[in-house]
């Protein structure tokens, strides 16, 4: 009943978010697109993605899965003594500031996603999966989502030990997960924008993260998800102001469907 009604709350949010980001960034891709496509097919998929992902579905899926690994290491900590300290104990001058703890979480799990997605770009078994995510020709606002189960399952592991490490408290941890998607969202989205020479130094706009997934260019650049001062800081930052074509270069045909694209990212990584 208490996973039911969890479900529940995030099928209800995150089809408030979808409908929110689609009414937003669907008459600005309409208004002013990069790129203008005669067939949308390719980008259909990436609309289950997304759907499966921020209706709860593998959210829930990744909590059945994960949360008694996570459970099992909670339990042994206690066991020893151990219990982990929450951000706030740790930074005192967070506590009673809910805005600025907020902000702080979201910063750290920045930084935990700026290193996993540099890892998916530099080890080749982890590449086999996300290249499931850099394959898209046709990138909307809908392929935020567009990943391999397994690196999905991965991710959502990170952040649950990020979260246990640091006592992130439920509610904060929902609501950096939603104001995270709908940034990556609109990073992904098919929109000729960028926040300015300053802004995007701030925060991760669709010019900047276009260039991560710039066909015949190096894509190991802006891999931040939210704040670009982490490329900034360790070197990966490309502030090209060109707004290339999205894709990759060992293009193969990854086929239109959901189970297509999984089984290819599969076969990928055990080759």
């Amino acid at each position: 009943a208490e996973l039911g009604y969890e479900w529940s709350e995030l099928f209800l949010l995150g089809a408030v978010e979808v409908t929110i980001l689609w009414a937003l960034l669907r008459p600005l891709e309409a208004l002013f697109p990069v790129e203008r496509w005669a067939d949308h097919a390719a980008t259909r998929v990436d609309v289950i993605y997304t759907l499966l992902a921020r209706l709860g579905i593998l959210p829930i899926f990744f909590f059945i899965i994960l949360q008694p690994a996570v459970d099992s290491l909670h339990a042994e900590l206690r066991l020893h003594d151990i219990i982990p300290p929450n951000l706030e104990d740790l930074i005192p001058a967070l506590q009673n500031r809910t805005w600025l703890a907020l902000f702080a979480y979201l910063l750290l799990f920045d930084l935990l996603d700026y290193w996993r997605h540099r890892g998916e770009h530099s080890f080749r078994r982890w590449w086999a999966l996300h290249s499931v995510h850099h394959s898209q020709r046709q990138m909307t606002f809908w392929s935020d989502e567009r990943e391999h189960l397994l690196g999905q399952a991965i991710a959502a592991l990170l952040r649950a030990l990020l979260a246990l490490a640091i006592g992130v408290p439920p509610a904060q941890f929902l609501t950096v997960t939603l104001a995270t998607g709908a940034l990556e969202s609109l990073s992904h989205a098919n929109i000729r924008m960028s926040f300015g020479r300053v802004g995007d130094r701030i925060l991760v706009s669709p010019l900047f993260h276009r260039t991560h997934h710039a066909l015949h260019h190096n894509q190991t650049c802006n891999l931040a998800t939210v704040f670009p001062l982490w490329d900034i800081l360790f070197g990966t930052a490309n502030f090209s102001r060109l707004y290339s074509p999205t894709g990759i270069d060992d293009q193969q045909n990854y086929g239109n469907s959901f189970w297509q694209q999984q089984w290819l990212g599969l076969k990928r990584l055990l080759s």
